[in-house]
């Protein structure tokens, strides 16, 4: 086929997703473009198929099939003057390789089909040098709190290493319905997707499942009615979390998706919306000791938190004993 370019992996790109990859280089590519691509083997990484989320390595020959042109004007569309002073006022910390940022519940952090509006396209906003910040890891939708971005590329891999080392710790808070017994332990139950991209979701799944695995405690309760839980997950799987509370009959309130009408308290003037909150980030650094940020709790969870007689300002970290 004419017009068929191989294309070798840069020092630089070591680690990077496909799919990411084909953003840097060939910013006009949709994604749903990139996916008919792979799955019809246009695409293919040293000869052979491949998925978008496979991580590439220096030296590796990257088939890229003609594409057409790119559009008169390639890239995104500049970030609106209020998405752009929004998002710097959410900045937690900032240092030569990453930012940390609290993100609002209800702001996706990559575009898809019928997202259009989603943080990775205002992260020109941040940007202060020659590279675009990078995302390296991600958090729902409906999720707020504590993400963390790659000023760099090298900064980008040496992150992307860490989080799959799980050498990162990620603490999140949550209101669920109900109230688990026993009051402190683990979660380990595999998950295997669902579905199609867009209405994707997880279930339990011991025979295909990926192993999961999710550390939790009470922190406080209203009666047998609701629970304040730390939850640390110590895999990654997609929707771990809400997952794992909706399996052992204590959903995460305001997540009809895992947890139908379970998930909403009655009598009780809550909100609606998602009570999952990604509290702190414990990142290690190369001379052995850990960056912490932390992110204030969303609105809708402080007000929860404000009816039940909870302390939204409390530093608590259950699992600071470092037992993994």
């Amino acid at each position: 086929m004419s017009g068929v370019e191989t294309v070798e992996v840069a020092a630089d790109e070591a680690d990077l997703r496909l799919d990411r990859w084909f953003r840097r280089r060939y910013p006009h590519l949709g994604h749903a473009r990139l996916e008919k691509l792979l799955r019809t083997g246009q695409v293919r990484v040293d000869g052979g198929r491949v998925r978008a989320g496979q991580r590439l390595a220096p030296g590796q020959r990257v088939r890229v099939p003609p594409l057409g042109p790119a559009p008169e004007t390639p890239g995104r569309p500049p970030v609106s003057a209020a998405d752009a002073k929004a998002l710097r006022a959410r900045v937690l910390y900032r240092d030569d390789e990453i930012i940390a940022i609290d993100k609002p519940p209800g702001l996706a952090v990559q575009g898809g089909t019928r997202t259009h509006r989603h943080l990775d396209a205002m992260l020109d906003a941040l940007r202060a040098g020659a590279e675009r910040p990078r995302l390296v890891h991600r958090l729902d939708r409906d999720t707020s709190g504590v993400l963390v971005l790659a000023r760099s590329a090298a900064a980008a891999a040496r992150l992307a290493k860490a989080f799959r080392g799980r050498e990162v710790r990620k603490l999140y808070w949550a209101l669920v319905a109900g109230r688990p017994k026993p009051d402190e332990g683990r979660i380990d139950l595999p998950l295997a997707k669902r579905g199609r991209p867009g209405g994707e979701r997880v279930a339990p799944d011991e025979a295909e499942g990926k192993r999961a695995i999710t550390r939790y405690r009470v922190i406080d309760t209203v009666g047998g009615r609701a629970a304040w839980l730390a939850l640390e997950p110590l895999t990654g799987r997609t929707h771990q979390l809400r997952a794992h509370c909706a399996a052992i009959g204590t959903p995460i309130v305001g997540d009809g998706k895992y947890g139908g009408r379970a998930a909403f308290i009655p009598g009780e003037a809550i909100p609606k919306a998602l009570h999952l909150h990604a509290r702190a980030l414990l990142l290690p650094q190369a001379d052995g000791h850990m960056l912490r940020f932390t992110a204030p709790l969303p609105p809708h969870m402080r007000e929860t938190w404000r009816l039940f007689g909870f302390d939204a300002d409390a530093d608590v970290d259950p699992f600071a004993d470092g037992e993994r």
